[in-house]
């Protein structure tokens, strides 16, 4: 099924969309990247660099030549575990088992009886509003917002006979951009912002306070400012997708996925047994799931003295397990699995998608590690920290906010990361803002990182998973380049930094408490 095109864009997004469909894909881009950091680093291989340690110490860096012997060596010792199985951790790993779980509960047909039954009820406006939220509070689940809610969000809106890219990039927005939001406090990334932020302050001298000479909580200090951003984004987004994304993609062609059946959206009797198991065993799944978090899942201080959080660390399996479940109940209910066997090809079915991605991550994964390893992501986050210290905005705090949050934007274009960018940034930044005028308090600058580090998350290929929300949406538009995604989430994203920079200005010009 195809919808006719009746009309083209113009001003700056057709602009920015002739440019982009000359931007190759993804797999290229890196294997150019890959190809070009290498000969970089042999150009440049042995100049030094200094920035300020955490201890107040100056540390020297040196970009590593790539293409000498050794360090060749250590690109062929390292392109597989380390820099690609390996990266982040082992994200490619977390990928492959989110989408076992997920393909069980797609294939089992549960993803279509939700579809059937929530399209009936959910007025079309309203969905932009309820995905981009959905999508800033999924942070707290780390990768599952990418992998589950983007996915789903095409599917719902391919059922509702919408061109599913809108229903993706609203998700992708909230998911994404929105990324440092949330209404729940002490997620992870409080937690990493703000006890590194606490010792960035005070090796170097400065106070770990706020404005009012309060002393700061590192995992809440920025709470009231997150839970205003939540509310705000999520309005702004559904405004976006409602104002500039859904009139320029209502009438593109798509194509809907020959196993999602829109001619007949009737629950059938079969899929109402299957919602019923589903739900029990939701129930039970979450209970499960809960004496797992209280019992041997439940948080801990180690002997040195740190809070250790197995339950959160271990999220995604948490995750997989509920789809998995769900699924598992759904199909045998519903008839669909009749056997073990039919599971297994549920799953097996959903690998067979998941090809191109492992191409991806091959390239994506290597010319990341290469621009760690070699120092060449630290000298370019250097530049642009430099870049900000030549702007002398010492009399105006507010300028200097904006334009910290403005330069660390630009940064994130070209480096990934929020805790690498920040190890990076936060010793350099903390003490340098409050030394040039003491109103930019430890707190401030953490809070300024966070909204540049989000808003630009959907307009970079440095960012892990554009090319992985790029493969999802070519299911419904094969001929989608990455230039196309870029000219369909710019909106969000100059609109979200736009309004979080407010946010933050008010937030410091009233002098409201960030956080407690």
């Amino acid at each position: 099924m195809t919808t006719p095109v009746t009309e083209q864009p113009t001003g700056f997004i057709a602009f920015v969309e002739r440019m982009g469909k000359r931007i190759p894909d993804p797999v290229i881009i890196f294997i150019y990247f890959l190809v070009g950091a290498l000969v970089l680093t042999a150009l440049i291989g042995g100049l030094q660099f200094e920035t300020h340690g955490a201890a107040g110490v100056p540390v020297v860096h040196e970009i590593k030549n790539m293409l000498a012997r050794e360090n060749v060596i250590w690109l062929f010792d390292n392109a597989l575990l380390a820099n690609w199985l390996g990266f982040g951790g082992g994200v490619l790993g977390v990928i492959l088992i989110v989408m076992l779980g997920v393909g069980i509960a797609e294939h089992s047909g549960l993803f279509n009886a939700i579809l059937k039954k929530v399209s009936r009820g959910l007025p079309v406006n309203w969905l932009p509003l309820f995905l981009v939220f959905i999508g800033i509070m999924s942070s707290i689940a780390t990768d599952a917002g990418y992998l589950i809610l983007i996915p789903l969000a095409g599917l719902l809106y391919a059922g509702l006979g919408k061109n599913p890219l809108i229903g993706m990039a609203a998700a992708f927005a909230g998911v994404s951009a929105g990324f440092s939001a949330n209404l729940i406090p002490a997620t992870p990334i409080d937690v990493i912002i703000g006890m590194n932020a606490k010792v960035f302050a005070e090796a170097q001298g400065v106070p770990f306070v706020n404005a009012a000479g309060e002393a700061l909580t590192p995992a809440t200090m920025h709470y009231y400012f997150i839970f205003a951003s939540t509310f705000l984004l999520a309005a702004v987004g559904a405004w976006v997708t409602l104002k500039f994304v859904a009139p320029r993609l209502e009438h593109k062609p798509y194509t809907v996925p020959t196993d999602l059946q829109l001619s007949d959206f009737d629950v059938t009797p079969a899929e109402k047994r299957g919602l019923r198991a589903s739900g029990i065993a939701l129930v039970l799944a979450l209970a499960a799931i809960t004496g797992l978090a209280l019992g041997p899942l439940a948080s801990f201080t180690n002997a040195a003295g740190q809070q250790v959080t197995p339950f959160l660390n271990n999220i995604i399996l948490v995750i997989t397990f509920v789809f998995a479940a769900v699924g598992i109940a759904f199909g045998v209910a519903s008839g669909k699995f009749n056997s073990m066997l039919d599971i297994v090809k549920a799953m097996v079915k959903q690998m067979d998608t998941m090809g191109y991605i492992l191409v991806l991550t091959f390239f994506c994964y290597n010319f990341l590690g290469v621009l760690s390893y070699s120092g060449l992501g630290a000298y370019i986050t250097y530049l642009g920290a430099n870049a900000l210290i030549l702007l002398g905005l010492q009399q105006y705090p507010v300028l200097l906010l904006i334009g910290f949050v403005l330069v660390t934007a630009l940064i994130n274009l070209f480096v990934g990361g929020l805790t690498s960018k920040w190890m990076l940034l936060g010793p350099i930044f903390i003490p340098m803002l409050y030394i040039v005028n003491p109103a930019m308090t430890p707190d401030l600058v953490a809070a300024a990182f966070r909204v540049a580090d989000s808003a630009t998350n959907v307009i970079t290929p440095m960012m892990s998973y554009a090319g992985i929300i790029l493969a999802f949406m070519r299911k419904y538009n094969p001929e989608l380049g990455f230039g196309d995604m870029i000219a369909m989430m710019l909106p969000y994203s100059m609109a979200f930094l736009g309004a979080w920079i407010l946010l933050l200005v008010g937030f410091f010009s009233f002098g409201i408490p960030l956080g407690f």
